[in-house]
């Protein structure tokens, strides 16, 4: 059953419903949250190298619908960092805040358009580890399609990331879904990131995911990947979503 999954979801890379967009996936759609209703996420997310693992365990993601086609949003981590050959360390990490602003409806021949900026406050430990040490922002725009069971969207911002040693850069990304039932949605997406830092690696990489539909309250999300190009890295998500 997991290799049938599993295949499944790449098909959808190559060629999830009642749950929002975004997680279990990098790459975000252009909806907002209905007004007056959330998304609560307690959920956990990490990549893995021969250099260092870094996870969140856990962290929690509200979504609200403060206004028709305005959500706001909040993201606050506790973050485990192991870096080869050193100790580990545990706590709080960089909290995530963010507006999601929808600004064109999808019709038959046009897709759904809205913007995301994401700010960054520095309030992990950045000598531990568990925060960059400086704000960061991310401006992307997202656009969207659907055709009955099917949807795509995907796009792409900047990230200003300043620091010493740091670089601004670029995410682009694009996922593909399919609704295999009222309970289960399979997905698949494909990315790319340029360099971070000052010398380094862009990278390319890609997710499949499921999420699975208890109920219209209460859905699992998960999804792996790797990149398969600049820094080898692997990455999990896994997480239980409430939405009401």
């Amino acid at each position: 059953m997991f290799g049938r999954l599993v295949i499944a979801c790449l098909f959808c890379v190559l060629t999830p419903v009642v749950a929002s967009a975004g997680p279990p996936f990098r790459t975000d759609d252009p909806e907002p949250v209905e007004y007056n209703h959330w998304e609560v996420y307690l959920a956990s997310q990490g990549s893995f190298n021969r250099d260092e693992r870094s996870l969140t365990a856990p962290h929690v993601e509200i979504n609200y619908g403060v206004f028709r086609d305005v959500q706001l949003h909040l993201l606050a981590p506790l973050q485990y960092v192991k870096p080869e050959g050193q100790p580990s360390q545990y706590g709080y990490g960089d909290t995530e805040l963010g507006v999601k602003i929808g600004f064109i409806e999808e019709s038959d021949w046009s897709p759904q358009v809205g913007a995301f900026p994401i700010f960054l406050l520095p309030t992990g430990n950045e000598d531990k580890g568990l925060g960059s040490g400086e704000a960061q922002v991310f401006l992307p725009l997202w656009f969207q399609k659907s055709w009955g069971p099917w949807k795509t969207y995907g796009g792409g911002g900047y990230w200003i990331n300043p620091g010493t040693g740091n670089r601004n850069y670029w995410f682009f990304g694009w996922e593909v879904q399919h609704d295999m039932s009222q309970y289960l949605t399979l997905g698949g997406e494909l990315f790319h990131q340029t360099s971070s830092e000052v010398g380094g690696e862009s990278n390319t990489g890609f997710n499949v995911g499921a999420i699975i539909n208890f109920s219209e309250l209460h859905h699992l999300l998960l999804s792996a990947g790797r990149t398969f190009s600049g820094s080898n890295d692997a990455f999990y998500y896994v997480g239980y979503q409430l939405t009401f």
